[in-house]
């Protein structure tokens, strides 16, 4: 029995030997080993041998891309107003030693000092440009935490602010401002298009006028065209007519022919002048057919002397 016990010692004294012999480190992952309490190595993935008892592993950080999250904080804009601010800020650990040894808690010096730059960034511009100006804020605060960091082996690879929130009286004011906007691009809008309904119809307006004006032209021009043909066709068809009469005239009988229609025109002239109800004061002999016949072949026998020299066909 006392055998047995001594065996089981020493193999668990054996076995925790072992164990602080040989060390297998993960991958990404990078382990600060002292000898008898001064750093002497780093330890990469992979296995290794150390001395036991005189070797410890003192220190073990994850070379992965670590997301902390910032808490929130109340900030003061230039226009000294109060926002609460929060966001996450992305690292990874480059140089194990200096993080081990160059600061106490990297990943609360690193938390401090995003939220002290934050707050500092904040202070410089007014609150509506804080929503506009996120990325210029998220670079300036990683270029300054990152100025910091380096001496403690870390890097830091960006920062996002996650929410700004400004007082409720605030974003009510907020709110009646981006409605008035809004009614002020409404009421714009419906003033542009009441404008250019204006402008369309007067055009319209102004182009019915000019096409009334140019058919009311071409209707002028055309009845003008029309009754000068008109007056040409009469006046032809009248000289014609008195060409026609002049020559026939001169021919044998002619003469007596155009006593005769002188005479039934006047007679059927005559008739009606002494139906009409109008008082009239004429001449004592125009009743006299014979004497007005005579007058009237007296002005027709000079024209008809003369007929030779009347063109057959006059220009009108």
């Amino acid at each position: 029995m006392g055998n047995l016990i001594v065996a089981a010692v020493v193999a668990i004294f054996a076995m925790i030997v072992i164990s602080k012999i040989v060390r297998v480190v993960p991958q990404q992952q990078a382990w600060v080993v002292e000898r008898l309490g001064k750093f002497y190595q780093t330890l990469d993935a992979g296995l290794h041998i150390l001395w036991p008892f005189l070797d410890t592993v003192r220190y073990k950080h994850s070379l992965k891309e670590i997301a902390l999250d910032v808490p929130e904080q109340v900030c003061i804009t230039k226009d000294n107003v109060q926002v609460a601010v929060d966001g996450v800020l992305y690292f990874k650990i480059l140089n194990p030693e200096r993080a081990s040894y160059g600061i106490s808690d990297y990943t609360y010096a690193i938390s401090q000092l995003a939220q002290t730059n934050l707050r500092s960034e904040i202070g410089k511009i007014d609150l509506d440009k804080t929503f506009e100006e996120r990325t210029n804020i998220n670079a300036q605060v990683v270029q300054e935490v990152d100025k910091a960091s380096e001496a403690w082996g870390v890097k830091v690879l960006r920062y996002e602010i996650k929410n700004i929130t400004p007082p409720q009286d605030v974003l009510a004011a907020m709110e009646k401002q981006m409605r008035a906007e809004r009614e002020k691009r409404a009421t714009i809008l419906q003033s542009e298009g009441e404008r250019d309904a204006a402008i369309n119809t007067a055009e319209g307006q102004k182009q019915q006028v000019i096409k009334a004006s140019e058919a009311k032209k071409q209707q002028q021009i055309n009845e003008a065209e029309g009754q000068a043909s008109a007056i040409q066709a009469i006046a032809t068809a009248t000289a014609e007519g008195i060409r026609l009469v002049a020559e026939t005239i001169k021919i044998p009988g002619g003469h007596e022919a155009m006593q005769l229609r002188l005479a039934e025109q006047y007679i059927k002239e005559f008739g009606q002048l002494a139906k009409s109800g109008t008082s009239l004061v004429v001449p004592a002999n125009v009743s006299d057919v014979t004497s007005m016949l005579q007058l009237a072949m007296g002005v027709i026998k000079p024209q008809v002397d003369a007929t030779p020299k009347i063109p057959l066909r006059p220009q009108v």
